[in-house]
């Protein structure tokens, strides 16, 4: 009885030290955490105005905006969601509908971990030499290019666990009553799993919207307001990346503004995406 309480003791003390350490570790985090966001609430509130939706960026020392920063973003980000999506989405049907233990399936599998997993540099990198060299310039669709190779692993890895998780007999039903397997993944396997399927596109998203390496090497950036995307194009990272490191006080108050106009974008989504997988279990 005696060695009996004595253990029960012990596990409770252990349990107790490795709680103590997994709050203390928790608490931590937030802690740096609430400071980023206090710090950047403080900052970045000052600089919201009417004219940074409704001008251009300036030049030092002149009132301005991020109009062409803000349209350059979301134009690149939509363009790369349009066009990585159904890539991702095809790609993970097949590892998990059809190939999902053949080679090519694994092939595919650990290409889609090194992209998952590759600093975003190494993106552009690979876009400015396939793409921004042969052309002779920056330009937006080299931007959105290099996004939607971003883009492409997230939304692949997010299809396949989500169509993993619908649960077998629903496709052995629908086979059985003579439906083509075509049928069964669009009307079925993709219906149940739309709202993870959808989650893994907002999460994409959220991951383009802070992107700024790959853009440096493939948009590069416009002070003027353009929406051709065969010239060079702004976006917010580029310009909180430039003009954080400027010596001019007017730009450090815009690139606060825009660092949080890309947090609180982020933050919705990520927002988004998790009442949808709550919604999903």
């Amino acid at each position: 009885m005696t060695a009996s309480r004595t253990l029960y003791f012990r596990r409770r003390l252990v349990n107790a030290i490795f709680l103590t350490l997994s709050i203390a570790a928790a608490l931590f985090g937030m802690m740096w955490l609430g400071l980023i966001l206090y710090d950047l609430l403080k900052e970045g509130v000052a600089g919201l105005s009417p004219s940074l939706f409704t001008q251009s960026t300036p030049p030092p020392g002149s009132p301005g905006g991020l109009l062409n920063a803000i349209v350059g973003s979301v134009t690149m980000s939509v363009l790369a969601v349009l066009a990585g999506t159904p890539i991702g989405l095809f790609a993970g049907t097949y590892l998990a509908e059809y190939g999902q233990h053949t080679r090519l399936a694994f092939a595919l599998r650990f290409i889609n971990d090194i992209l998952l997993s590759a600093p975003s540099i190494v993106t552009g990198l690979f876009v400015y030499e396939i793409l921004v060299l042969p052309m002779g310039h920056f330009s937006g669709w080299a931007g959105a290019l290099s996004l939607m190779v971003i883009v492409i692993p997230v939304v692949v890895r997010t299809t396949e666990n989500m169509l993993l998780l619908v649960p077998n007999g629903l496709r052995e039903a629908a086979s059985a009553l003579g439906a083509p397997r075509n049928w069964v993944i669009r009307y079925i396997t993709w219906r149940a799993a739309k709202a993870g399927i959808i989650t893994g596109v907002l999460l994409a998203i959220a991951r383009i919207s802070g992107e700024t390496a790959p853009l440096l090497f493939t948009a590069l950036s416009n002070t003027n307001f353009t929406t051709n995307l065969n010239q060079p194009m702004y976006s917010l990272p580029v310009v909180i990346f430039q003009y954080a490191l400027s010596p001019y006080e007017d730009w450090h108050r815009l690139a606060w503004a825009g660092a949080l106009l890309v947090t609180g974008a982020v933050l919705t989504l990520s927002i988004v995406a998790r009442l949808l997988e709550n919604k999903r279990n």
